[in-house]
């Protein structure tokens, strides 16, 4: 095959963003890499748009006020429309914590024609807080952070999202199993 063929080839692959949402240390970043990495054998173009990462490069100096999360879930939403228009699968796993920041990035998507999908990863706060991945829970409960997203700053589950994981009842490998199944049944995988 030509490079021309190949370029053909890999325009006509559909890219999607798929919004991994939940609280922290709920698994999403963890399941949005294993699936990262299964679509990578498969041959897919995909990145993992990282929140830690996107608020240090891409969001520095901004806070975490309702405005500068709006802010921060707008930059992430039209950076991941940027990538799946042009053929990626873009998983970003960022809490999002509110339900019209994230409908906004949905509207962008659908404006482009662009595929999205929302995935919240439903772990119970008192699960994450044993996960406590970052160690944000128990900075929270001696005092010494506040605005901790579900603990004591909001988070709106979503009503509708496309799949729902409950990681503490499956393994990470299920978790991103149920998810490449549901792209795979979008025709995106």
């Amino acid at each position: 095959m030509t490079a021309a063929e190949r370029a053909v080839q890999e325009s006509e692959v559909t890219g999607a963003t798929v919004w991994l949402t939940g609280l922290p240390s709920a698994g999403k970043t963890t399941i949005a890499y294993e699936l990262a990495g299964l679509l990578r054998t498969a041959n897919r173009r995909v990145e993992v748009l990282d929140g830690d990462e996107i608020r240090e490069f891409l969001s520095a100096g901004l806070g975490f006020s309702r405005e500068d999360r709006h802010t921060n879930v707008q930059r992430i939403g039209f950076v991941a429309e940027l990538l799946a228009r042009n053929g990626v699968l873009a998983l970003v796993p960022v809490i999002a914590p509110f339900a019209d920041s994230r409908e906004a990035v949905r509207k962008r998507h659908q404006r482009g024609g662009t595929p999205y999908l929302e995935v919240h990863v439903a772990t119970p706060v008192e699960v994450c807080s044993v996960r406590d991945v970052k160690g944000l829970y128990a900075k929270q409960a001696a005092g010494e952070l506040s605005g901790l997203t579900g603990v004591d700053d909001p988070y709106e589950e979503p009503e509708s999202p496309d799949l729902r994981i409950e990681s503490q009842d499956q393994t990470v490998p299920e978790s991103a199993a149920a998810l490449l199944a549901l792209l795979t049944e979008r025709g995106l995988a």
